[in-house]
Parts: C-alpha cells; sequence; structure tokens
C-alpha cells in the first residue's frame, strides 16, 4: 500500500475543495490529506486489465468523474491497467475476455441488454471477477442472476451523515489497513434483505448515526465466489470526497484486487 499512500495527494487534488454533490445544492468540502511525492508510475505492462463501467439509466452520482479518476490513478501506481466506459457493447465475450475483473462502479438502471446479460454470466462463470461499488446495488433490479452475484438490492438510505464502521474481518486484503473503528461520511444503504452466502468484512453500526433499517447487523461490504467467478462489493462510495479517502482508497484496491484473483 505505500504507493497508495504516495499518490494521495495527487488523488486528493483531482477532487475539487468543493464539488458539488448529487443529492443537493450544498458544497461538498474534502479534506486534503497529505503524503510524500508520489512515486514513478508502474510498469508500461500491466499486470491484469480491469473494465470499469460506469453508464446511469436512473440516478447519476455527481461523484463518477472523480471515481474514475481514482480507479485510473489506483491503476497506474499499482501496475494494472483500467479501461472505462459507459457503452453497453463493451459486454462482448471477446472484448470481457481481456479483463481479469469488471467494475459496475456507480452505475444504476437497466444499464445492459439480455445478449449483454448473456455475455457477462459466461465472463463470470469463466472465472473472473466482479466488484460492486455503491450504486452498483441500485442496478438491473430485473436480472436476478446479477443481485444473486453482488449479493442485496438497494432500498433506501438516509441523509449523508457521519457514522461509525466496523471491520469484520481484518485479514482481508481490503480491511487490514482500515482503522478501528473507522468513522467516515458516506450515504448509508439499506437493502431489501441481508446478502447471504457472502463473507462479511464491514458493517455500519447503526447507533451512530440516524436511519438505519438493517438491525445491529448491517454489512455494508462483502465478497463471495458465485457461479465460478468472485464478487466484492462496497456499499460505500456516493461522495466525491470518498475517492480522495485514503482508508476508501486501501478499501476499493483490495477488493478490486481480490476480485482480479491478486493473491
Amino acid at each position: 500500500m505505500s504507493h497508495l499512500r504516495a499518490a494521495i495527494p495527487l488523488l486528493a487534488g483531482l477532487v475539487a475543495c468543493k464539488s458539488g454533490i448529487a443529492s443537493g445544492p450544498r458544497a461538498e468540502v474534502c479534506p486534503l490529506a497529505s503524503g510524500s511525492t508520489a512515486p514513478a508510475r508502474a510498469p508500461t505492462t500491466p499486470a491484469f486489465r480491469i473494465l470499469v463501467f460506469s453508464r446511469t439509466l436512473g440516478f447519476r452520482h455527481a461523484s463518477i468523474p472523480a471515481a474514475i479518476t481514482a480507479v485510473q490513478v489506483l491503476g497506474a501506481f499499482h501496475g494494472f491497467g483500467v479501461e472505462a466506459t459507459e457503452d453497453p457493447t463493451a459486454f462482448s465475450d471477446s472484448n470481457l475476455a481481456r479483463f481479469a475483473a469488471v467494475v459496475f462502479l456507480l452505475t444504476t438502471g437497466d444499464v445492459l441488454d439480455s445478449a449483454q446479460q448473456t455475455a457477462f454470466e459466461r465472463y463470470i462463470r469463466a472465472g473472473h471477477g466482479f466488484v460492486g461499488v455503491h450504486s452498483a446495488s441500485d442496478t438491473e433490479y430485473g436480472w436476478p442472476w446479477y443481485h444473486a452475484l453482488l449479493g442485496a438490492a438497494f432500498a433506501s438510505h438516509p441523509a449523508i451523515q457521519q457514522a461509525s464502521v466496523i471491520v469484520v474481518d481484518t485479514g482481508h486484503a481490503a480491511t487490514r489497513t482500515l482503522p478501528l473503528p473507522w468513522v467516515r461520511t458516506d450515504e448509508w444503504y439499506n437493502f431489501t434483505a441481508l446478502p447471504t452466502g457472502v463473507s462479511v468484512l464491514t458493517r455500519v453500526d447503526e447507533a451512530s448515526y440516524t436511519g438505519g433499517a438493517m438491525g445491529a447487523d448491517h454489512p455494508v461490504s462483502w465478497q463471495h465466489t458465485y457461479a465460478g467467478g468472485r464478487a466484492w462489493y462496497t456499499a460505500m462510495g456516493h461522495t466525491a470526497c470518498s475517492y480522495s479517502e485514503r482508508p476508501f482508497l486501501d478499501h476499493l484496491l483490495g477488493g478490486i484486487d481480490w476480485a482480479a484473483g491478486v493473491p
């Protein structure tokens, strides 16, 4: 994670100190993280490639540009390639085969047609990875396979506010560097039901904020193997500030690595 920590000033600079957020007119003020000079970029031949997909046919998060840029910078400093698109025709057998994992980054609505869905199912069954970020769970309600892969479906959320995140699994690449507890600001999703058959990585303490509807066991990130592939999801990441927040970037990087099959 040392390269990531050195790159934090670059990531922070990518998010303006005052950037409008999608939920209202109030400015989002992002604290700038401190750090050392960024290291040299990773070798030009990446260890693996990921496809970042951010198409929206419902609510569109203002944080999408910051999120894409953050993932691109993570790739540049950690040796993996990133291709970002909102074009659903990228979901073909030949194109998907080029990637170790696909990231649904702040997607909403019915973003793939039936042929594209089938190609993605074949991709996962071939042993590849999936990463879902935040509103990936507010996507494709008419595709039961997708929500089984992801693990849950969005139901509601209260206002953006600070809460305490409890790390359940401290040994995972997505959690082992996180503060204990992890106090941060986000839009805390409630789901239609608790995920089943998954390994929960973090949960949010409903006593630390208002509007939680899942009870004492309220997971906000998890992983599992499904249909021959790997799926990792975090419900966090609504705000643009998330993508200049060092622990959140550690969390996201660990999820990408796990989904891509990095040991």
